[in-house]
């Protein structure tokens, strides 16, 4: 008897489990010298201690969960699981258990992105670039991105601008040496050079985000272009959080020690999801 094989509650939600087929449904013992890893996936580093403690796992119970292959010609592509085809070769398998899945190229990518995020396996930069590439090569709109991974628009909106960082500041961000707050903040600043020297005093001086903004306020290296009405870095924060709650654009438009906060809605249903949100 054929073995069902589910996407799992992630996954499922992502791709629909009707829009692909495998082979027979069944799981598969596929020769460790076939595979291959995915050139496209969203994960460029691996934790070699981890690696190593999942490979005494697997010699011990086993492969509990098959990867997922694409076949191209006579080689297999992974699609989902390349820590665990890394760590089966390191325990010295042969075969590893797996289905193989008739995807296109989006979808690949898709369901890459998506495991990775449940494992929070991504740090900023391999996220943001995934997310860019989704953008830029499968034609996905933010608001549909957003939606497909289970992230609000200005979570995705604030992770793709961190690829406008310094690429010195981009690989503290990668090396997790600084994070993800502290280069949004770094974003106030134009001039990379100046990006990268701040970067270095937040780790020298162990600065948290707060202080970083504090510093970057001092220094008045905030962009030359800011609009008189727009708010101050602290209000920033304040309107990034909104906007995570709400799901929707908030702004924030302050004028001395008054001011107004503006919610956007796009239909009669998503004004209802809001107030509903606010119990009114």
């Amino acid at each position: 008897m054929n073995k069902k094989f589910g996407l799992g509650k992630g996954l499922g939600a992502l791709i629909p489990e009707e829009e692909i087929t495998s082979e027979n449904n069944e799981i598969l013992k596929v020769s460790m010298n076939l595979i291959k890893a995915n050139e496209n996936q969203p994960r460029k580093t691996f934790d070699e201690e981890k690696i190593e403690s999942l490979s005494e796992s697997i010699k011990e119970h086993g492969v509990v969960q098959p990867i997922v292959l694409r076949k191209e010609d006579d080689t297999f592509i992974i699609v989902a699981g390349e820590r665990r085809w890394r760590a089966s070769k390191l325990a010295g398998l042969k075969e590893i258990p797996a289905v193989v899945m008739d995807l296109t190229d989006k979808q690949v990518l898709e369901i890459s992105l998506i495991e990775n995020i449940q494992r929070e396996d991504l740090n900023p930069i391999e996220e943001a670039a995934a997310y860019k590439k989704l953008i830029s090569e499968f034609e996905f709109t933010q608001e549909e991105l957003s939606k497909r991974i289970g992230k609000s628009r200005t979570a995705v909106t604030n992770c793709l601008r961190l690829l406008n960082l310094d690429s010195r500041v981009q690989e503290y961000l990668i090396d997790g040496v600084i994070s993800e707050g502290h280069g949004r903040a770094l974003l106030a600043i134009d001039d990379k050079n100046v990006q990268f020297r701040i970067a270095q005093t937040i780790i020298d001086e162990s600065l948290n985000v707060r202080d970083t903004e504090k510093l970057i306020r001092n220094l008045g290296k905030v962009k030359a272009d800011k609009k008189e009405n727009e708010p101050n870095i602290y209000y920033n924060d304040i309107k990034d959080k909104l906007e995570g709650f709400f799901g929707t654009k908030v702004s924030l438009i302050s004028k001395k020690n008054k001011g107004k906060i503006e919610i956007e809605y796009y239909s009669e249903e998503d004004l209802q999801r809001i107030l509903d949100i606010l119990s009114v």
